[in-house]
C-alpha cells in the first residue's frame, strides 16, 4: 500500500490522561470523542490494529493506510485472499483475451499456407468480459484510493495512471460496440499490461531501477550509434558500385543504399549474418575481411559486453537493497503492533521504557493471519516466558520467527520386529540401493539410444518394436520393484517427504499404466511386433511416449549429485527472486505483440498471391536465406499467439534480417524501426539487464552454499526473501522511530 493522507478521526491510540505525560500519541481534537467511549472499544481497536501491522510485516508491506475501526476492517478484507485471487484471476483472464478476440488464434498453424479460417467470438462477448474486468478494477482503485487517504492520492502517479488507464479503456470499448466491433485499432489492448505492472510493487520497483539505469545505457546506445553510423559510410565508400557488375556482388546483396547498409552493419553486430555479409568482398580480396573483423571486435566484443558491465554495475546489490527494503518494512510493522499493544497497559507517567503485555499479544496471535509453524513457534516462546510484560527488544526478538523456515523433518522410519526384516530395511533404505537404481536408470537410457540410433534409417513398416518393447518392460518393472522396496524399508510417509522419491514414484506409476495399456492394445512384445495403429495411438507413438517418461525419470539423478544438485536448486531459487523480470518481460511482449498485429496484420501472404506482394523471381526460383526460402511463413503477426513467437524468434537475434528484409518488403521500409526498437529494448537491454542480476545472484549465492556449514545441527533455515540475511543491517531504534513520526495517519510526540 502507498503513502497515505494526514490524520484519521479515529486514529491509531486516542489520547488519555494519564498517556499525556509519556507523549506516546498524539491524535486531533476529532479522536477526543473516540477515547471517552472507554477502554473496552479502545482495546478492541487496539488488538485489531497490532493484527494488521503484524500482517503488513509478515508480507511486506507498507503501514502508511488508514488505521479507524472501518479502515481497519476494509483493509483486511481486500488483501484477504479470496479478493487478492479474484484480482489476479481478473488481470489474467484480460490478458488473455487476446488469444481469442479477434484475429483469434485458435487454429492448429500460424502457417498462411494452410492456417483454417479461425473462430472470432461474435460482437458483445469478449466485450462483456472486458466490462467485467473493468469493474473489478474500478473497484480496486477505489478501495486503494481510499486506504490511503485523498489527499495522498492525488500525490500516486501510479493510481492516476490507473484511473487514467481506465478512462481510456472505457472509452475505447464504448467505441468498439458503436461501430459493433469491426474497427481494427483497439487502444485498451495496448494499455492491458499497465493492470497486471501496477499489481506488483516488486515490477514498479524494477522498472524504477530500469528506469534509473537508462542514463547509462544511453551512452553506450549513443557509442554504439556512433560506431555504427561511422563504420556504415566506411562501407558505403570502400564497397561502392564499380563498372564491373560481377565485381559488386557486396553492394548489390549488403551496401546499395544507406538503409540497407545501416541494417546489414546492424546485423552483423549481433552476428547473425557473420560470414555471409562478408564472403563476397572476401571472395575478391582477403583484405576486405579487415573491416568486417575491426566492426565484429570494436562492436561486438567490446562495446556490447561494455553495456553488460555497466547494467552490471549499476544493479549490483540491487536484490539486497530490496531484501534490506523488506526487512525495513518488516522491523516497522512489528514496532507499530508493540506501540499499539504498549498503550493498552497504563504505564506510569515516569516510565523510561514500553511495554506490551503477553496476554494482549496471546490475544492477537488468535486472529493474525500467519503461518501455523511460525504461530506455534511464538505461542511456545510465549508460554516459556516468565514475565508478564515485554519490552520492545524482546517484541522484536519473538517475530525473528519469520525469518525462518523450518528444516523439514521427514517421518521415522518404520521400526520392524522381524530380524530378516530389519536387514531388508537396512539393504533398501542404504544409500546405495539409491545408487544401484541411478546406474539401471543409466543403462535404460543407453540401451533407447542404441535401438534408436540402429533404426533410426528404416521405414515404419520396417521397424521391429520387439527389442525395444522387451528392455522397457524390464526396465519399468525394476523401477516398480525398486518403488515397493523404498516403500517397504522409509514406511509410505516417509517415502513420500522426498521430492525425488514423489517424482520418481509418479513417473514409475504412468510408465507401468502406460506398459499396461500397450499390452492390453498390442499384447506382449514378440518377434514382429509391428507399429500398426489401433486405438488412439499406434504401437509407436506408445512406444516413443513410454521412452520419453524413461528419459525425463533420469533427472532422479541430480540430487545424488552434489554440485549438479547445487546449480540446479540455485537456479530454481533464482528463478523465484526474478519473477519482477519475467512480468517486465511480459508487458513488453504484449505491448509490442498487439503493436505488430496493428501494424502488420495480414502483411505476410503465401507464394500462391505473390501478385499481391511488389517482389518478383526469376523463373519462380526463391533467393537463398529468403523468408520464403527458409518456410518462415508460420512467423507473422496475423494473431496474437503467432506475434508473441515471431518476437521471440527476433529477441533471439538468430537469422533475425531475414524478419526485418521481409516484412520491410511485404509492408514499408520503415517495418525495420519496429524490429530494431524491440531488438534494443528485449535483447540489448532486458536481456543484458537478466544477465546482470543472474551473475550476481548466482555468485553470491553459489558462494553461501559452497560455504554453508552443515545442516545436520541448525534448527532453523532463511527463507529465499532472506537468502542474504548475514549482511542485512538491522534497522535501529532511531530509524524505526523516525519513520512512525512520518506515518501520514498518526503524530508521535515522543
Amino acid at each position: 500500500m502507498e503513502v497515505g493522507a494526514g490524520a484519521e478521526a479515529e486514529p491509531l491510540l486516542p489520547p488519555r490522561s494519564w498517556r499525556a505525560g509519556r507523549g506516546l500519541w498524539r491524535a486531533g481534537a476529532g479522536a477526543r470523542s473516540a477515547a471517552e467511549d472507554g477502554t473496552g472499544a479502545d482495546n478492541d481497536l487496539y488488538i485489531n490494529q497490532a493484527i494488521v501491522f503484524i500482517e503488513d510485516a509478515i508480507q511486506y508491506r507498507s503501514i502508511n493506510h488508514r488505521v479507524d475501526s472501518k479502515s481497519l476492517w476494509l483493509y483486511r478484507w481486500y488483501y484477504s485472499r479470496t479478493c487478492q485471487w479474484i484480482l489476479s484471476l481478473t488481470i489474467t483472464v484480460i490478458l488473455a483475451l487476446a488469444f481469442i478476440e479477434k484475429p483469434s488464434s485458435l487454429t492448429v498453424t500460424s502457417d498462411v499456407r494452410y492456417r483454417l479460417p479461425a473462430w472470432n467470438p461474435p460482437c458483445g462477448l469478449t466485450e462483456s468480459i472486458e466490462l467485467l474486468c473493468f469493474l473489478v478494477f474500478m473497484v480496486d482503485v477505489s478501495v486503494k484510493s481510499y486506504l490511503i487517504g485523498w489527499e495522498e492520492f492525488w500525490k500516486n502517479k501510479w493510481l492516476m495512471a490507473y484511473i487514467l488507464t481506465l478512462i481510456v479503456s472505457l472509452a475505447d470499448w464504448i467505441v468498439s460496440l458503436s461501430f459493433f466491433c469491426t474497427e481494427d485499432v483497439r487502444i485498451r489492448r495496448l494499455l492491458r499490461p499497465f493492470f497486471l505492472l501496477q499489481n506488483s510493487s516488486m515490477m514498479k520497483k524494477t522498472l524504477k531501477s530500469i528506469n534509473s539505469t537508462l542514463p547509462e545505457m544511453a551512452s553506450v546506445v549513443l557509442l554504439l550509434a556512433v560506431h555504427l553510423s561511422l563504420f556504415t559510410m566506411f562501407a558505403m565508400l570502400l564497397f561502392a558500385r564499380t563498372k564491373d557488375g560481377q565485381q559488386d556482388k557486396e553492394w548489390m546483396g549488403y551496401f546499395r543504399n544507406l538503409p540497407d547498409s545501416l541494417t546489414s552493419l546492424l546485423v552483423l553486430l549481433t552476428t547473425a549474418n557473420n560470414p555471409d555479409v562478408m564472403i563476397p568482398a572476401y571472395s575478391k580480396n582477403r583484405a576486405y575481411s579487415i573491416f568486417f573483423i575491426l566492426f565484429t571486435v570494436l562492436g561486438n566484443l567490446f562495446l556490447m559486453n561494455l553495456l553488460t558491465a555497466i547494467i552490471y554495475n549499476q544493479f549490483r546489490g540491487y536484490l539486497l537493497k530490496s531484501v534490506q527494503s523488506s526487512l525495513f518494512r518488516r522491523r516497522l510493522g512489528i514496532r507499530a503492533a508493540f506501540e499499539v499493544l504498549s498503550s493498552m497497559k497504563e504505564t506510569p507517567a515516569n516510565a523510561q521504557q514500553s511495554y506490551a503485555s503477553v496476554g494482549a499479544l496471546l490475544q492477537v496471535l488468535q486472529k493474525v493471519e500467519m503461518d501455523s509453524r511460525c504461530k506455534q513457534a511464538i505461542m511456545r516462546s510465549l508460554k516459556m516466558c516468565s514475565c508478564d510484560q515485554l519490552s520492545a527488544a524482546q517484541f522484536q526478538k519473538l517475530f525473528e520467527e519469520l525469518d525462518k523456515d523450518a528444516i523439514k523433518q521427514h517421518p521415522p522410519s518404520p521400526e520392524y520386529q522381524s530380524h530378516f526384516m530389519q536387514k531388508m530395511q537396512f539393504a533398501f533404505g542404504h544409500p546405495y540401493f539409491g545408487y544401484l537404481g541411478n546406474v539401471v536408470a543409466l543403462a535404460n537410457i543407453v540401451s533407447i539410444c542404441v535401438v534408436l540410433v540402429m533404426d533410426a534409417d528404416k521405414q515404419p513398416s520396417e521397424r521391429d518394436d520387439f527389442f525395444l518393447g522387451a528392455i522397457n518392460c524390464f526396465f519399468i518393472l525394476y523401477y516398480l520393484l525398486e518403488m515397493l522396496l523404498k516403500i517397504l524399508a522409509m514406511g509410505l510417509k516417509r517415502y513420500l517427504s522426498y521430492p525425488s522419491n514423489r517424482f520418481d514414484g509418479l513417473l514409475t506409476v504412468i510408465l507401468l499404466v502406460l506398459e499396461i495399456a500397450t499390452f492390453s492394445v498390442y499384447g506382449f512384445p514378440h518377434p514382429g511386433w509391428r507399429p500398426e495403429f489401433m486405438g488412439l495411438l499406434s504401437l509407436w507413438d506408445m512406444v516413443r511416449l513410454v521412452n520419453m517418461l524413461i528419459v525425463f525419470r533420469f533427472l532422479r539423478i541430480i540430487p545424488n549429485m552434489k554440485f549438479m544438485a547445487l546449480v540446479v536448486t540455485t537456479l530454481l531459487d533464482l528463478v523465484k527472486n526474478l519473477r519482477a523480470f519475467a512480468g517486465i518481460l511480459v508487458v513488453v511482449f504484449y505491448a509490442f505483440a498487439i503493436t505488430g498485429i496493428m501494424l502488420f496484420k495480414g502483411a505476410v501472404v503465401p507464394l500462391g498471391n505473390i501478385s499481391a506482394v511488389n517482389t518478383t523471381y526469376d523463373n519462380g526460383t526463391l533467393q537463398c536465406g529468403t523468408y520464403e526460402q527458409l518456410e518462415y511463413w508460420p512467423n507473422n503477426f496475423d494473431d496474437f499467439a503467432a506475434a508473441v513467437v515471431t518476437l521471440w524468434d527476433v529477441m533471439v537475434v538468430n537469422n533475425w534480417q531475414v524478419f526485418l528484409e521481409a516484412f520491410s518488403r511485404y509492408s514499408s521500409p520503415w517495418a525495420k524501426i519496429y524490429f530494431v526498437v524491440w531488438w534494443l529494448i528485449s535483447s540489448v537491454i532486458w536481456v543484458n539487464l537478466f544477465v546482470a542480476l543472474l551473475l550476481e545472484n548466482f555468485i553470491h549465492k553459489w558462494d553461501r552454499r559452497c560455504h554453508r556449514e552443515p545442516l545436520s545441527d541448525i534448527e532453523y533455515q532463511r527463507t529465499v526473501e532472506l537468502m542474504f540475511r548475514d549482511v542485512l543491517e538491522e534497522p535501529t531504534e532511531e530509524e524505526l522511530m523516525e519513520k512512525l513520526h512520518q506515518h501520514p495517519h498518526l503524530q508521535l510526540c515522543r
